[in-house]
């Protein structure tokens, strides 16, 4: 086995603590990667924070963004090979299951243990002294190295840089499809965004892209609402009072046709507001999280129904993971789609709970940790 540096936590409410691991080989249908760079998401914070109640199994290595290099390939795996560029999906696609084979491979079914690192035949590929170890959505990238499925990663052009790439395994896609997908802005909408950290600055850059007449942004810190109108929004407010104010005056008094939720922690208040700055016949996206057992809507179904609003949630942007992330690539690299500008620092494994106090404390748009090996 290989030995792996991983930054481990062993509870809620307790700093990442780095140990060496050991990394199970890959088995039928699984590679190992040498991961590149890893992205600081917030929600593996939201494991620290214990957001995401009983359905963590400790002790865990977080991180679910991940780009690298194969350097093995197990048995049955024919259309990846060592040396090749790889981003992560923290979505794993089967191809075959019901949701996969409606076009939804955001929902699919492999994905079920994937949240504590239980892989599909009941195991885990982070081990130390007897005692198995959960990898964060069956990868596990705050370590330097990851036995993952083929159906976990999708093949990048290798002349691009990972440290930039690495984004498209979660936040950029879920933000970007936040907007196009799952929200439908078409040319002349007006967008409100709730939250500019590294998922929303992605719905502002879809929104914008998609040609929305105003792309306006709520978020309480000055640096990101700056950051914000540099992807693309027209507008930044630093409370729903003010974004409301202005977007009804705006539009006439019509309202937003998309509002798209993407704070670091939902709360009934957000939810709330982002249904009411709606139009008639608005959609509201829910793609931020808070912890299943709080409740965070709690709106009146009539206004729902006389004005015929829509709320939905979106995972992974509502897209597919095999078709968006080379998609989001080549928009990259002509030049369309801002990556390299959302990386605003960068830390050693070492480092991971200072990366993750300037999180908290605003100081980023996204962080990353480059591996060293």
């Amino acid at each position: 086995m290989i030995t792996t540096k991983a930054a481990v936590l062993h509870g809620m409410h307790q700093p990442w603590e780095i140990m060496e691991l050991d990394v199970v080989p890959p088995k039928d249908g699984e590679v190992l990667v040498r991961y590149v760079a890893s992205g600081l998401c917030h929600s593996d914070y939201h494991v620290v924070l214990g957001d995401w109640g009983d359905f963590i199994r400790f002790p865990y290595v977080s991180g679910h963004e991940g780009a690298g290099v194969v350097e093995e390939v197990g048995p049955g795996v024919t259309d990846i090979k060592v040396g090749d560029h790889v981003v992560c999906s923290f979505i794993s696609a089967c191809g075959h299951c019901r949701w996969c084979a409606a076009g939804r491979s955001n929902l699919c079914d492999s994905g079920a243990g994937a949240l504590e690192g239980r892989y599909p035949d009941g195991g885990f590929r982070l081990v130390k002294d007897g005692v198995e170890y959960g990898s964060s959505m069956m990868l596990g990238t705050f370590s330097q190295w990851g036995t993952v499925s083929r159906n976990s990663i999708v093949k990048v052009n290798d002349w691009l840089p990972l440290e930039s790439l690495v984004l498209l395994g979660c936040g950029v896609p879920t933000g970007f499809g936040s907007a196009v997908t799952a929200g439908g802005v078409k040319q002349g909408d007006n967008v409100v965004i709730y939250g500019a950290g590294g998922v929303g600055m992605n719905a502002v850059q879809g929104a914008a892209i998609a040609g929305a007449l105003r792309v306006v942004v709520v978020d309480p810190v000055e640096g990101k609402r700056d950051a914000a109108l540099r992807f693309g929004a027209t507008h930044v407010f630093a409370t729903a009072e003010e974004a409301h104010e202005f977007i009804f005056d705006a539009s006439w008094g019509v309202g937003a046709d998309v509002s798209i939720v993407t704070v670091s922690t939902v709360s009934e208040k957000i939810v709330t507001d982002a249904i009411n700055v709606l139009s008639k016949g608005g959609t509201t996206v829910l793609t931020a999280v808070a912890h299943p057992e709080l409740k965070t809507i709690n709106f009146p179904g009539l206004l729902l129904t006389q004005y015929e609003r829509t709320i939905k949630g979106a995972l992974f942007g509502s897209g597919n993971p095999h078709f968006e992330i080379p998609r989001l690539m080549r928009m990259y690299e002509e030049g369309k789609l801002m990556l390299d500008e959302l990386v605003t620092a960068r830390y050693r494994l070492e480092d991971i709970n200072q990366g993750y106090q300037d999180m908290v404390d605003g100081k980023n748009i996204r962080g990353i940790i480059v591996h060293e090996h």
